[in-house]
């Protein structure tokens, strides 16, 4: 089993939920995050008075996939959640050894 976990521009989460669910993935974890990379923030002006913005706004999206699926899972993120633009986000895969669904105590990929 692989857990995914992709840091995403916010506006591109509906196309990433999308993606995953036409793979047949049915559960993520969304939490909404702040951070910068290369992009390393930004200015506003706000009533006339101009601030910098260290911290961009950012989702993180977590799943967890079975190995068979790990690889089509990546692409499906990869592909919905680009813009070609600077700060489109990274994708992390960590090994997951173990899953259990507290419901009916199953574990391992049919946990998934």
């Amino acid at each position: 089993m692989k857990f995914i976990t992709a840091i995403i521009k916010p506006f591109r989460l509906d196309d990433v939920r999308e993606a995953l669910t036409a793979l047949g993935i049915e559960g993520l974890t969304v939490t909404e995050v702040r951070g910068y990379g290369r992009q390393k923030g930004h200015t506003e002006i706000y009533r006339g008075t101009e601030y910098a913005v260290n911290f961009l706004p950012k989702v993180k999206v977590e799943v967890a996939v079975s190995d068979d699926a790990a690889d089509k899972a990546l692409e499906a993120i990869t592909t919905a959640a680009r813009t070609g633009q600077i700060g489109d986000g990274k994708i992390f895969v960590y090994d997951l050894l173990q899953a259990t669904r507290i419901r009916t105590g199953e574990t391992g990929d049919e946990a998934l």
